[in-house]
């Protein structure tokens, strides 16, 4: 089959990126042809894959959506395809992978009623219901089960039409044999004594990430404590503005931003605990890479994989409604129990043993073959 997949922008060191591109490659590899819209392209381009980078442009995102929605569709006709793939919201999708959260969900909680009365709302919102309005015919490949009530909540869409999928992180994320080694060379690496305390947060878009209570959290330990920490932070995302914040916090040596990297493993087994107190996640597979790399996980109930902390018993996770003081206690009391993250780091490697988290990109790429094949084409 000819399979058309659909994303605005592809960076390699994000989530949905890195998801998108593997299932587009278990495709592939089962014989399957696939042609990539985009607006925007980072990075080496996969082999045997068709990117066709779509030349509009506009003076805002949702003008250039909007035209890169026509433009797509316009192409579609010239060159149809057995179905569409959208890994962003739009009109005219066979199937859609739902790795953002509810726009109108967002819209109405987190923002002023007047939001809802702007050209940049009307289009999101519509473009949303493009995809979950209950008229609509596109199958919605959900990866958190906190999604579905959501969307059901705001659009009435037939619960027929959801198809949950397990996570899907990478094998490579598992502690190998030689970890402690590894970690050793990391932290030597790194100028990093015995007793220090490495905590890493990773992940692109720092403000919606939580930097900030992260830096917030480390600038309240007790001295003693907080001289022996460091924070490193890795992340497609512009860190001015937290690099200023850890200024004014007093923790301009404390802290370290990085790009997006290709050795987050090596972070992962040289570090001490992940941090991520997201303000929004809609699952957030770092969770579940820090657990099987044995690294202890401090997150927030607002992400869609801090369950398996909980499942785990691999850490801790803040409840909602969030309270910093309850970060900041959290933070300390694992930065202080030398014990309690030496158990942690058991339960999280025999959880990797165990649990089926890793066959997201596989299940995925069976529902969009069988579906395909079953429907006429696009």
């Amino acid at each position: 089959m000819q399979l058309a997949f659909c994303l605005y922008k592809y960076f390699p060191y994000g989530g949905l990126q890195r998801d998108f591109l593997r299932i587009a490659l278990v495709c592939q590899a089962r014989g399957h042809a696939i042609r990539v819209y985009t607006l925007d392209w980072q990075g080496e381009l996969p082999a045997g894959v068709a990117v066709v980078r779509v030349p509009v442009r506009a003076w805002s995102n949702p003008r250039r959506y909007a035209k890169y929605t026509r433009w797509v569709q316009a192409d579609l006709v010239r060159r149809p395809v057995n179905g569409v793939v959208g890994f962003n919201k739009m009109p005219g999708l066979d199937i859609y992978y739902a790795a953002d959260p509810c726009f109108e969900h967002k819209a109405r909680r987190l923002k002023n009623p007047l939001y809802r009365w702007t050209a940049r709302y009307r289009h999101f919102a519509a473009y949303e219901r493009a995809v979950f309005g209950p008229e609509q015919k596109t199958k919605i490949l959900i990866i958190s089960p906190a999604q579905q009530p959501q969307f059901v909540q705001y659009y009435g869409t037939p619960a027929e039409r959801f198809h949950l999928l397990p996570p899907g992180i990478m094998a490579d994320r598992r502690a190998p044999n030689n970890a402690d080694e590894i970690r050793a060379g990391f932290r030597s690496e790194f100028g990093l004594a015995g007793d220090d305390r490495l905590l890493v947060q990773i992940g692109s878009g720092f403000k919606t990430k939580g930097v900030d209570r992260s830096l917030k959290a480390l600038a309240a330990l007790p001295d003693a404590l907080k001289q022996r920490c460091r924070l490193m932070v890795i992340g497609q995302d512009n860190p001015r503005s937290f690099i200023r914040l850890a200024a004014r916090l007093g923790l301009a040596d404390r802290v370290k931003f990085f790009s997006g990297r290709n050795d987050i493993p090596r972070f992962l087994l040289g570090a001490d605990l992940l941090i991520h107190p997201a303000y929004s996640e809609n699952t957030g597979t770092v969770l579940l890479e820090a657990i099987v790399a044995g690294l202890p996980v401090l997150t927030t109930a607002v992400c869609g994989y801090a369950r398996y902390i909980e499942d785990a018993d691999a850490g801790w996770v803040v409840p909602e409604p969030f309270a910093q003081a309850r970060l900041n206690s959290l933070l300390q009391n694992m930065l202080a129990d030398d014990a309690g993250r030496r158990r942690w780091r058991a339960n999280g490697l025999a959880f990797a043993d165990r649990a089926d988290i890793y066959s997201l990109h596989e299940r995925a790429a069976d529902f969009i073959l069988q579906h395909c094949a079953a429907g006429p084409p696009t």
